[in-house]
């Protein structure tokens, strides 16, 4: 077992086989070539106790190590011995997959600490990411990822619809909608995302037969217009203003008592739905990586005049995933978060982090007319597994289950690993329902 009280002894075996990647690979290439690189920038990796640092130098074009102390640095990504084993094991636990994850949200650990200027941290998060993960493939070799078939055809269809809703006002959004099956869902993306997210599902041919499914961008998201309330930078996202444009994307569509599903904010926003289900028209919910409060220490590097989100934001979410997920699927999700518009992100949050609050609120959940099953993939160190549990044990006939292999975004990051726990999902739904009609049916008195 190596010695990770010293990083640079415990990596000195492979730092020849690092050079080397540092100057092959072409993400970092395409991440450091700018003529705006002007000046080297130096950044260091250590083990806490211990001044031996492994130092990056990024020119423009150009990425180089070399070893000295964290004083040659602008900043230093400092853990403790123990915590650099698990990161440089073969496939890391989650939450040491990405150094985010042990710096920690909901997940908070000693001894995890960034020296120096925390403003060039993140400047340089998509620098440093990218370096960690060479460095990892330098000491252990790749990690194997998941093979994906990559589809021939498509079979959505996209279109744009007029809504009128609380907060937002008239709104121009964008939907798309696959499927033949008599059962309706939709699809709710991830904070400061939108809904191509869902694309492996919906063009999945056991999916296509069981469901029509369908999947909108919030205003000011992806592929929607802004609504006409909208001041640039300046969006929020609240329970009133989410459940809202849910109901009148369910209306307006003449939906029938359709699943809601989403992940994240909208794995919140489920359980929101679960409660108002009457208001929304929702014949159940299946919220992913959701729990009934987040309270959790907020950074605004998304949010930063001095910070460039379309580097930041996909960064801060990328270590969120399974290591093992495809890798055109994790580039994917990385696109979508560089994509959206400056402030929607960090409005989005306003909602995720404490906005929803549902911890008096979730025992009151009716099971038998709006069910609950609750999906978590177990590489989320932001709403971990052990949350939705806790949650879901509130929630009278609530079922909870987590889901190996995958993420915070589960059907972008493995669509074939995560079919299968959202069949299970819809078809307990789907029972529950049919129960719950005999039973009424019985009670009237009727065949």
């Amino acid at each position: 077992m190596s010695d990770w009280s010293d990083l640079t002894a415990a990596l000195k075996g492979s730092l020849d086989k690092l050079s080397e990647l540092l100057q092959s690979d072409a993400q970092l290439k395409a991440f450091t070539t700018s003529n705006a690189i002007d000046k080297a920038a130096t950044f260091g990796i250590k083990s806490s106790g211990s001044d031996h640092t492994l130092l990056i130098t990024v020119t423009n074009g150009s990425a180089k190590a070399s070893t000295g102390t964290p004083k040659d640095a602008l900043f230093t990504l400092s853990a403790l011995p123990e915590q650099w084993e698990q990161h440089f094991k073969e496939v890391p636990a989650m939450p040491y997959q990405s150094y985010w994850g042990m710096f920690g949200m909901n997940i908070k650990q000693k001894g995890i600490e960034v020296l120096g200027d925390h403003t060039s941290f993140a400047l340089w998060s998509h620098v440093w990411r990218r370096v960690l993960e060479l460095t990892h493939d330098a000491h252990c070799g790749p990690i194997k990822e998941d093979e994906q078939a990559e589809s021939q055809y498509d079979y959505l269809t996209g279109k744009y619809a007029y809504l009128e809703a609380p907060v937002w006002g008239r709104c121009k959004i964008f939907y798309e909608f696959s499927g033949e099956g008599k059962q309706q869902i939709v699809f709710l993306h991830t904070a400061g995302s939108d809904s191509r997210q869902y694309h492996g599902v919906m063009n999945d041919a056991t999916m296509r037969k069981k469901c029509k499914m369908y999947a909108f961008d919030l205003p000011g998201h992806g592929r929607s217009f802004p609504s006409k309330n909208y001041l640039p930078g300046a969006h929020t996202n609240t329970e009133d203003s989410y459940v809202g444009i849910i109901a009148a994307f369910v209306k307006g569509l003449g939906l029938r008592r359709p699943i809601i599903c989403g992940a994240s904010m909208a794995g919140q926003v489920c359980l929101a739905v679960a409660i108002r289900h009457k208001e929304v028209g929702a014949g159940g919910t299946i919220p992913l990586q959701g729990s009934e409060y987040l309270n959790m220490e907020r950074q605004w590097h998304d949010r930063s005049p001095y910070v460039n989100q379309s580097l930041f934001n996909p960064e801060w979410i990328y270590g969120m995933m399974s290591p093992t997920a495809p890798l055109a699927n994790k580039q994917l999700i990385w696109h979508l978060y560089s994509a959206q518009a400056y402030g929607i992100f960090h409005g989005d949050l306003d909602f995720y982090f404490g906005g929803w609050d549902g911890r008096s609120r979730v025992a009151s959940i009716d099971t038998q007319n709006c069910p609950v099953y609750m999906l978590t993939g177990e590489y989320d160190w932001s709403n971990t597994p052990s949350m939705s549990q806790k949650t879901a044990e509130k929630i009278p006939g609530a079922i909870h289950k987590a889901m190996p292999d995958l993420g915070h975004f589960p059907a972008t990051e493995n669509p074939a690993k995560f079919v299968p726990h959202l069949i299970e999902a819809i078809e307990h739904i789907q029972r529950v329902r049919a129960d719950h009609m005999s039973i009424m049916r019985l009670g009237d008195g009727t065949d």
